[in-house]
């Protein structure tokens, strides 16, 4: 099972962008599908993007052209999320995972904090 480490949060002014990065130790990282989620306190936690090992991508809807998830399967078993064009909707603390696409196990990362606020 992969333990998933997040950074990258913090706060930024409407409009502007953030890169997110979740770090996966443990092996076989390219079995497994990766996700952003994010949650708002007292709201479900609500699938932001996933990247499967060969790329193919899947997006909410509220963040469809403004964010790009990818990852680097080879080199640093890292997925990362781009944020673009933040508005304050996007403020929440934003977790990554891993699903095993065989096993379907699953691991979650701590989460990191985005804020965007004038």
């Amino acid at each position: 099972q992969v333990q998933l480490v997040e950074s990258g949060g913090g706060l930024v002014q409407p409009g502007g962008s953030l890169r997110l990065s979740c770090a996966a130790s443990g092996s076989m990282f390219g079995l497994y599908n990766m996700a952003w989620y994010r949650q708002v306190p007292g709201t479900q936690r609500e699938l932001v993007a996933l990247i499967t090992p060969g790329g193919g991508t899947n997006y909410g809807d509220s963040v469809q052209g403004r964010f790009i998830i990818s990852r680097d399967n080879a080199n640093k078993n890292t997925v990362y999320l781009q944020m673009n064009s933040l508005n304050p909707e996007d403020t929440a603390v934003y977790y990554c995972n891993a699903v095993h696409r065989v096993s379907g196990s699953g691991s979650w990362g701590q989460g990191t904090q985005v804020t965007v606020s004038s």
